[in-house]
């Protein structure tokens, strides 16, 4: 994420006028059940899953997950409307509606018990963050700046404005805030421009790599530094480094190849290096592992020992499921069904992969949201399907 799942009918579905679909034989389903632990390599059962409808959203609308909140932006009312669901019971009234200025896209994340949510620009940049209420959707404080949450603080940046890959790097100064009222309570210069990565858990801690490979860790609180060290030229990005409780994983050059390097933190004492296959690798965090996907296979490495712990060959085929990033959850990745049109729906975590559910056809656009998953059906309405844990 063994029993072919088929997945309950839609709660409080609309009512549908189209005839029946057909009935699938026994013999069809168990065709289907031998195709799909195939493509998983063996998998453990699940258990059965209903879906339920979501909340009606416009073709322009934007659908969030934001911690325990199902956000949707209506950007065609005027003013735009932002609206907070609660996932588990997504086809009920919303918790509250609120307005919001216009924009051509947003994005959403917590921060304590505030929402951070980002208005962007045409070319997907940050142009503003407003911290809003989780309990009424009423604004807090406004910074003409890209907000993070860092633990139970937050820090405001000015990303480098790029058409192509807006918020890989940021510029300028790094400023930490009172969550509060966004008032700055320090402030970092940068000589050149550096990616920051917020690091989940507490104490609140922020990885600041500059372009030339000097990378310090910061308190969120009071910018204190609490660690630094130099890193080899590499791709820096929001992908690259990663970390995982208390070690850094950096893809990076090495000779004529690339390489995985292991370091501790908060010192950035160096602690393995392993080859990786040449072309683009992908590294997420993975339940206390560095999750990777080459062109090949999917597979988790220890951040401490750079060990392997796990490979799956066929994982290359499928894809990851939309999430906050640095999430502790198992990732969740989308696989299609023998029959080419439903998909499969694995979890992979410390243990490996494992099969969830089997989505009916028509379902698309996923991402993770709470506990579960939010999707658009053929009718593109909005369904919520809860999955279990790992």
């Amino acid at each position: 994420m063994s029993v072919l799942i088929e997945l309950g009918d839609d709660w409080g579905s609309p009512v549908d006028d189209r005839p029946p679909p057909p009935q699938v034989s026994r013999r069809w389903r168990v065709a289907m059940l031998v195709a799909a632990c195939a493509l998983l390599g063996g998998a453990a059962p699940a258990a059965r899953l209903t879906s339920q409808v979501g909340p009606a959203v416009p073709a322009r609308a934007t659908v969030l997950g934001a911690g325990p909140l199902l956000l949707v932006v209506d950007p065609d009312q005027n003013p735009p409307t932002l609206s907070a669901y609660d996932p588990a019971a997504p086809g009920g009234p919303p918790r509250w509606r609120v307005t919001v200025p216009p924009a051509a896209g947003w994005s959403a994340e917590v921060a304590g018990d505030l929402l951070l949510l980002v208005e962007r620009d045409q070319v997907r940049g940050a142009r503003a963050t407003a911290a809003r209420s989780m309990r009424t959707g009423q604004p807090v404080w406004r910074r003409p700046e890209r907000v993070y949450a860092a633990g139970d603080a937050a820090v405001a940046v000015s990303e480098v404005r790029s058409a192509a890959e807006p918020g890989r790097r940021v510029e300028g100064t790094v400023h930490g805030l009172d969550p509060s009222t966004g008032a700055t309570r320090w402030s970092v210069p940068l000589p050149s421009t550096a990616v920051l990565r917020p690091l989940p858990g507490l104490p609140a801690r922020v990885l600041l790599v500059q372009d030339d490979g000097l990378t310090r860790l910061l308190d969120a609180h009071d910018g204190t530094e609490h660690g630094r060290g130099r890193l080899p030229p590499a791709d820096y990005g929001p992908d690259n480094p990663q970390v995982a409780g208390a070690h850094l994983v950096l893809r990076h050059p090495s000779g004529g190849a690339a390489a995985l390097s292991g370091y501790d933190l908060p010192g950035l004492a160096l602690r393995w290096q392993v080859p990786v296959p040449p072309g683009e690798v992908t590294l997420r965090p993975c339940q206390g592992l560095i999750c990777g996907q080459d062109e090949r296979e999917r597979w988790a490495i220890d951040a401490g020992t750079g060990v392997r712990r796990w490979a799956w060959p066929a994982g290359a085929r499928w894809r990851t499921v939309p999430g906050p990033r640095g999430a502790p959850e198992p990732l969740l990745v989308l696989g299609t069904a023998a029959d080419g049109r439903r998909s499969l729906v694995a979890t992979v975590g410390r243990d490996g992969h494992r099969l969830s559910a089997v989505l009916p056809a028509g379902v698309t656009d996923c991402r993770r949201a709470g506990t579960g998953l939010l999707c658009r059906d053929g009718a593109a309405r909005q369904t919520f399907w809860p999955l279990d844990g790992p």
